[in-house]
């Protein structure tokens, strides 16, 4: 008797679990939850994809020194402040030329010199980052000539 109470204690708890298993996945396939930036894993992640060339000639704090500097260029066109949403609504897009030129400036302004292909080479790896971790949309596919959608 006690054997039969304990399969159908354990069979009841299993059911329960999966039912919960079930409704939570079906709940995150609907409203995935929230990508989190951590910058400290940003570094490390760019550092260690970075394409060959530009690996080989910057160092992890060139790197971090980099993405500090276009943090700040994003902070300061009011998209992000300290975690909270901007003061910008809808999409908000940077000519990639420009936001090289201020990181190269910034970091000059440092006393690091840095050419515009090693910031354009951590800036495209930053993106594959921000793709990684889900905080932006995958690459659109090379025969997708659709133009971005605003968010909602």
């Amino acid at each position: 008797m006690t054997i039969v109470v304990g399969v159908v204690v354990v069979a009841v708890v299993l059911a329960i679990a999966g039912a919960l298993v079930v409704r939570e996945a079906a709940r995150m396939r609907e409203r995935p939850p929230a990508a989190i930036f951590d910058p400290d894993d940003a570094y490390d992640w760019v550092y260690e994809h970075l394409p060959d060339l530009p690996a080989s000639t910057l160092s992890t704090a060139d790197v971090h020194r980099i993405l500090d500097a276009q943090m700040d260029f994003i902070r300061e066109h009011g998209v992000s402040e300290n975690g909270e949403r901007g003061r910008v609504r809808g999409v908000v897009l940077f000519d990639t030329s420009e936001a090289i030129d201020a990181i190269v400036a910034r970091c000059a302004e440092d006393g690091e010199t840095y050419l515009p292909e090693q910031v354009a080479a951590v800036l495209d790896c930053q993106i594959d980052y921000l793709r990684f971790i889900g905080a932006i949309d995958p690459a659109p596919a090379p025969d997708d000539d659709a133009p971005p959608s605003a968010p909602e």
